[in-house]
């Protein structure tokens, strides 16, 4: 029998011997130090998380996509039908959808994972290994998940996590894929920040104003039942995510386990970073945050982890789309440090006044 408790080992914060080799490598390259701003930092951020500096560049970036259904999409607080998760999914998994697109451009490649889409079977076998269930309860009026199944759905994320890492991957992107999605990542983010139903409901899908105000009543509702479990990570997932948001945490927090940098998405992945984070102290220090959308709690999560965004161009769609779109800076970053000349090496005078290190 499974033991009941999940709990992960003290997270291993990013070498500081590596950061500061870095750091002093970034000041020996032809060019100012300090001079390529935030490139700089990704690059040192990235040697301090492969331990070594120069880093090597990422050999094998993979995106997965947890996709699940919520009940709550029956209260009208998405644009779009419950059925079109199942329909993407397909599209997804025939090479289709903006995720497959964007991946292929960034050298990404892209897994799906069924956690709880309300159809009867998977598409394929394959990727209905982790299935928890169909939907999740209407987290307005009763939990998304038993007891069982938010553990069922944390212990996923960490294997798929530990398979990964075990089959290669040097960088990891969550995305989420599920009609109705934001409503309880909004929930999770106004618990685990002390904000309030109307600081964290945005327009998610595209809604309009009746929709904004049932979102908003649905997010007030859930965050009522919410508040008296904040305390506890596991009790706040199963009264208020779903199998694929607490796949998500499950998977972040042993990401950081496993030593592997991360790129987080939008407001989903960064609700169950928050999670995420109260699961595994520290995990965030492996973590970048790819892009900052236009939802007010998207923004409300990123402060509340101390990430700035890599990105602003407001791609809200999920998927992990707007992270693999910054996927390209890293490379960037992780490549001025392994690849450009030092002034000894390129007979370049230095500056005539050290730089003082940031």
């Amino acid at each position: 029998m499974e033991p009941d408790n999940i709990e992960f080992p003290e997270i291993t914060p990013p070498d500081d011997h590596a950061r500061s080799d870095a750091i002093a490598l970034h000041a020996k390259l032809v060019k100012p130090a300090g001079s390529l701003g935030r490139l700089e930092e990704l690059g040192v951020w990235i040697a301090a998380c492969q331990g070594q500096a120069p880093p090597r560049p990422f050999t094998r970036p993979r995106v997965i996509v947890f996709a699940g259904d919520h009940g709550i999409a029956a209260k009208g607080v998405s644009a779009y039908p419950a059925e079109v998760t199942a329909q993407l999914l397909g599209t997804m998994l025939t090479g289709g959808a903006a995720i497959n697109v964007l991946a292929a451009a960034a050298g990404a490649s892209v897994r799906v994972v069924d956690m709880a889409v309300d159809t009867e079977a998977p598409a394929t076998r394959s990727i209905g290994e982790f299935k928890v269930r169909r939907g999740s309860g209407s987290i307005d009026v009763e939990d998304a998940l038993t007891d069982a199944e938010v553990r069922k759905a944390v212990r996923a994320g960490m294997a798929i996590a530990d398979a990964e890492v075990d089959g290669g991957a040097d960088l990891l992107i969550p995305g989420d894929l599920g009609i109705g999605n934001s409503t309880p990542a909004s929930v999770l983010v106004a618990a685990l920040t002390g904000s309030e139903p109307v600081a964290v409901v945005g327009r998610g899908s595209g809604i309009d104003d009746d929709a904004w105000m049932r979102k908003a009543a649905a997010v007030r509702d859930a965050l009522r039942r919410a508040r008296p479990v904040l305390a506890t990570p596991l009790d706040l997932l199963r009264t208020t995510a779903g199998a694929d948001i607490a796949a998500i945490a499950g998977f972040l927090a042993q990401a950081a386990t496993r030593r592997t940098p991360v790129v987080l998405d939008g407001l989903v992945a960064c609700a169950a970073a928050l999670v995420a984070e109260d699961l595994a102290p520290g995990a965030r220090r492996w973590w970048v945050a790819g892009q900052r959308t236009a939802e007010p709690a998207h923004a409300l999560a990123l402060e509340h982890l101390d990430l700035g965004p890599l990105l602003e161009l407001d791609v809200r769609l999920g998927e992990g789309t707007g992270a693999v779109t910054a996927l390209p800076l890293l490379m960037m970053a992780a490549r001025v440090l392994a690849e450009t000349a030092t002034h000894e090496q390129a007979g370049v005078s230095g500056p005539l006044i050290p730089a003082t290190a940031t």
